[in-house]
């Protein structure tokens, strides 16, 4: 048993080294040699566990991807088939590329040129925000003449945006700079009367704005 935790633990370590390898200099200029020094582990343990950088990169995507698979069911368990989901959900996932080695070496995989085609970390978060506004619009949620194409087209834009331009600036990650964008963007996407039930900030969040959208002034 305690061989088996010290094994899970290095196996860990060694994915939190390789994510953060990765998310600095890139899948081909990252090196084994490297990430097993960050991981303050040996060769011989590193190939223990993973055959090769391949098989790094694809353990540190599958982890980023089930934290993904985390925030959008806590969001959707949370605030169920509503526009409410997508804002917390949006803000979760911004955090964690913000806190969360993992997830931040995971979506730079995703974008790296030498991984195309390995990875659907980007493609697993668009599949579930075009599948919440298929059902935001299905519920009557979006204001008339708003389609769910349209607007998932957006909000998918603007959070890869954020993701990619963190990589030079983090406060593109920054919970008020997730709140301005929802700020602008979902009076647009639904009817004066609906907007007191949106909190832009997040509904989970601590620092979440106390007054409803609807008592700002119209943009």
């Amino acid at each position: 048993m305690v061989k088996q935790e010290r094994a899970a633990r290095t196996r860990q370590a060694l994915i939190k080294a390789a994510a953060e390898v990765f998310a600095e200099e890139g899948f081909v200029t990252a090196s084994l040699s490297t990430i097993s020094r960050r991981a303050g582990v040996s060769n011989g343990a590193l190939h223990f566990h993973f055959a090769n950088k391949g098989m790094l990169a694809d353990a540190v995507e599958s982890e980023a991807a089930q934290a993904v698979h985390r925030i959008t069911e806590a969001a959707r368990a949370w605030q169920g088939d509503s526009l409410q989901a997508v804002v917390d959900a949006t803000h979760e996932l911004m955090s964690s590329l913000a806190h969360d080695p993992v997830v931040r070496g995971g979506f730079e995989l995703a974008g790296d040129w030498a991984r195309r085609g390995e990875s659907s970390l980007r493609a697993q978060w668009q599949h579930w925000v075009e599948d919440s506004l298929r059902r935001a619009e299905r519920n009557g949620a979006l204001a008339e003449g708003v389609s769910w194409v349209d607007s998932a087209r957006v909000i998918v834009a603007a959070t890869t945006g954020f993701e990619v331009l963190a990589g030079e600036d983090d406060s593109w990650l920054s919970r008020q700079n997730v709140t301005r964008f929802w700020d602008v963007l979902l009076p647009r996407l639904v009817g004066r009367q609906d907007l007191d039930r949106l909190v832009s900030a997040g509904s989970r969040s601590t620092t979440a704005v106390s007054s409803p959208l609807s008592e700002r002034p119209a943009p």
